[in-house]
């Protein structure tokens, strides 16, 4: 009984803690931006030289993958490490690497790199709760738990969204805590969003109907699905595609030792350039989900989905580049982008819809399909909205193009795999 009451405790103490260090890192993405461009990104890029918004994003990337050369436990692979550490019962990396982890990352998103800040707020939490778990002298059958509890707390304080990180952290890192440990979860992570909320400011949608529900959507909805499922299907094939040719040009053409410092400013430049085109093509894309979810004014179709278009190649140039930082706020912004263009296609058509919804929609629905945590989209979309008019859509229709996605990605595979059979 004894050890439950101080993990209690430990759980309390690592949530308030995680919390104001996840703060700080956020917030030093910020000031880094604000550094970088001369005051708010959104405002002073455009009056901003091509050549400086191109040496900015190559300078820091450089300087990053230098890093990652002489640690590559600088490299963003948060959650995957946090699940190792976890499957192992121990942290697999030093409270200094998590520092150059943390630099590095907002380095990046300031910088205008379009990644997101989960990743290594998850490894603050991890680390964070493996200290207390030394100091408290927890017996050593209890370290997954307290990392898991850890990964929560980071992920929650991030997300300024408990619930939410409670089940982005169980469905992707600490799935066992559900039977037995579930209450130690809820506590860290609720105290780390308590902390994150005095200094981060959530995502949040101003227009709820609550529990009314609007059945003139349904029509909507089931023609919002083929949609969005080609527009997940086209972000992972052309993401990929974009990888593929970059690493296969790198291996035919430039020897090993040049090739560190022609990612670092082939990426530089692609960022730069997307930053000249509109500043809401890079960075994390908090701004543009928040600023999709939250106006009435409409925006023209051609830009909504060209932002959607350069912030895929936004995102595939970043995670080839080495830039460290998670996916799910980048996968928000590009599915906000998808639904809202699809509301002003109906508006278009004469239907009742308000293109702010699909935004809702389409961001819940774009990570729950990518990143596979259903779950935790329909929560997020509950917390963001408590709008049943996007709560019930989002989870219908990441059911639905879950399995879509992967059928059409398992016919792909039989194709090629035929192909190649005839080529032989």
């Amino acid at each position: 009984m004894r050890k439950l009451n101080v993990l209690f405790f430990s759980s309390l103490i690592t949530g308030v803690v995680t919390g104001f260090f996840v703060s700080v890192y956020v917030l030093m993405s910020k000031v880094f931006s604000f550094i970088f461009f001369q005051g708010d990104p959104i405002e002073t890029i455009p009056h901003l030289p091509l050549w400086y918004l191109i040496f900015v994003p190559t300078a820091v990337i450089l300087f990053v993958n230098y890093l990652i050369e002489r640690n590559d436990r600088v490299r963003e692979y948060g959650l995957r490490e946090i699940a190792q550490a976890i499957a192992d019962n121990r942290i697999t990396y030093t409270f200094g690497d998590l520092i150059l982890k943390i630099i590095a990352s907002a380095l990046c998103i300031g910088s205008g790199f379009a990644v997101g800040n989960e990743g290594p707020s998850a490894a603050i939490g991890a680390m964070i709760s493996s200290r207390f778990h030394r100091l408290f002298n927890l017996p050593k059958e209890l370290t997954k738990v307290s990392i898991g509890i850890g990964a929560g707390s980071g992920i929650s304080a991030v997300f300024v969204s408990p619930i939410t990180g409670i089940l982005f952290a169980v469905e992707n890192v600490a799935y066992f805590l559900v039977k037995d440990f579930i209450g130690f979860l809820i506590v860290g992570s609720f105290s780390a969003f308590l902390v994150a909320l005095h200094f981060l400011m959530p995502v949040v949608f101003k227009y709820s109907a609550g529990k009314l529900f609007q059945t003139d959507y349904l029509i909507a909805v089931m023609l919002f699905i083929p949609l969005i499922t080609s527009s997940i299907y086209l972000y992972l094939t052309l993401r990929d595609r974009v990888m593929f040719f970059l690493s296969s040009f790198l291996e035919r053409k430039v020897p090993r030792s040049y090739r560190i410092p022609l990612i670092s400013v082939t990426s530089g430049i692609v960022i730069g350039l997307l930053l000249k085109v509109s500043p809401y093509a890079a960075f994390s894309g908090h701004e543009v989900v928040v600023a999709l979810m939250n106006s009435k004014y409409h925006f023209p179709l051609f830009l909504i989905f060209l932002l959607a278009v350069l912030r895929i190649v936004a995102n595939a140039v970043s995670l080839y580049a080495n830039a460290v930082g998670g996916l799910f706020i980048t996968l928000m912004s590009i599915g906000s982008l998808v639904g809202y263009g699809f509301g002003e296609i109906m508006r278009s058509f004469g239907f009742s819809t308000e293109p702010f919804y699909f935004a809702a929609i389409g961001a819940a629905v774009f990570v729950g399909v990518v990143m596979k945590v259903p779950f935790t989209s329909v929560v997020l979309a509950l917390e963001i909205t408590y709008d049943y008019n996007v709560v019930v859509p989002v989870g219908f229709i990441v059911a639905v193009s879950s399995l879509l996605t992967g059928m059409i990605f398992d016919v792909r595979k039989l194709v090629l795999k035929g192909f190649k059979r005839k080529v032989k």
